[in-house]
């Protein structure tokens, strides 16, 4: 079995002909000076320019270089997750292939993986040349992202990351999630996630493949993440608290009304039919959601543990065998 190499090198893809050659030769260039084994994993998500064609032509040229290509679009997550998934390098490194990002943080980002023994460490571009339209909401989904998570990190949706290979090995990036690896890393149990400050280039060719909807979908994915995250275990404690809560107004509620009628009857007083009320039907529909919950929660729980049993679990000691 060939050795691994230091480093993989997983690069996404979208219509970044013009950038690939210098990203390349960039790449070829770190490499070589610090002389570290290594391959670069072109992912090409889908690009209807001659992208492949040029990732064919760089292969053929650079034995190191290989090349994966979606017969669609489907989009960056996709594109990394398939990248780790055949990434063999002892150290992964992620990173845009628009030329923004810079090969030459990547010795800097090993030795804290290799040395300080960091899981995954996080680029942080402190001084960004994007426009305020970008850096502004990006900094505001951040600082949300930090809370939630209570991950101590700049900037989640840097490109620049380094990852140890077990850690890529045993997380899944879907969806749009590759803004919040750091959160699915932790979930997953490697909670030792360092930040370094790196250098942010100007996009050299093309233009950005992001628009403004991204925010929308990324503050959606960022409650999905979190939901997934803390609650996958344990689906009754998300839905049996809220069915419980549910029931038990509704319960009181009907009580309520109930003990407002027998009081009203006993001393002689007027009194509205319980069928009458609208609060009698709110407190109805509270009763049925809260059940409705609650089985949901347990039927949540039984699939949970059903799967539980063919789960592979990561064992990262062993004695005495």
């Amino acid at each position: 079995m060939p050795k691994a190499p230091d480093i993989s090198v997983v690069v996404p893809a979208f219509n970044e002909e013009e950038s690939l050659t210098e990203l390349n030769e960039w790449i070829g260039r770190v490499m070589t000076d610090h002389d570290f084994s290594y391959e670069i994993l072109v992912i090409d998500d889908g690009s209807t320019d001659g992208t492949w064609a040029k990732i064919m032509e760089l292969s053929s040229s650079n034995p190191n270089l290989k090349g994966l290509k979606f017969n669609r679009n489907h989009g960056k997550s996709a594109a990394i997750n398939t990248g780790f998934q055949h990434a063999s390098g002892n150290v992964v490194i992620t990173m845009d292939a628009d030329l923004q990002d810079s090969p030459d943080e990547i010795p800097d980002l090993y030795k804290m993986i290799v040395e300080e023994d960091f899981d995954i460490v996080s680029g942080w571009k402190k001084k960004r040349h994007d426009p305020i339209g970008k850096t502004i909401p990006s900094r505001f989904f951040n600082y949300v992202t930090r809370k939630i998570s209570g991950i101590k990190l700049h900037d989640f949706n840097c490109g620049l990351k380094a990852y140890k290979n077990v850690v890529v090995k045993h997380i899944d990036v879907y969806g749009e999630m590759h803004r919040y690896i750091p959160v699915i890393c932790k979930w997953s149990g490697f909670s030792k996630i360092g930040e370094k400050v790196v250098q942010h280039q100007a996009r050299k060719y093309g233009v950005t493949k992001f628009g403004l909807e991204r925010f929308i979908t990324g503050f959606l994915d960022l409650i999905s993440v979190t939901f997934v995250s803390k609650f996958r275990k344990k689906p009754m404690h998300f839905f049996g608290t809220l069915g419980a809560l549910s029931f038990i107004a509704g319960f009181t509620i009907s009580a309520y009304i109930i003990f407002q009628k027998i009081w009203s009857i006993y001393n002689h007083k007027p009194f509205r039919d319980i069928v009458d009320q609208p609060l009698f039907y709110i407190a109805l529909v509270a009763i049925i959601t809260g059940v409705q919950l609650f089985l949901a929660g347990f039927l949540a729980e039984m699939y949970t543990m059903a799967n539980e049993k063919n789960s592979k679990y990561l064992l990262i000691e062993k004695v005495g065998f």
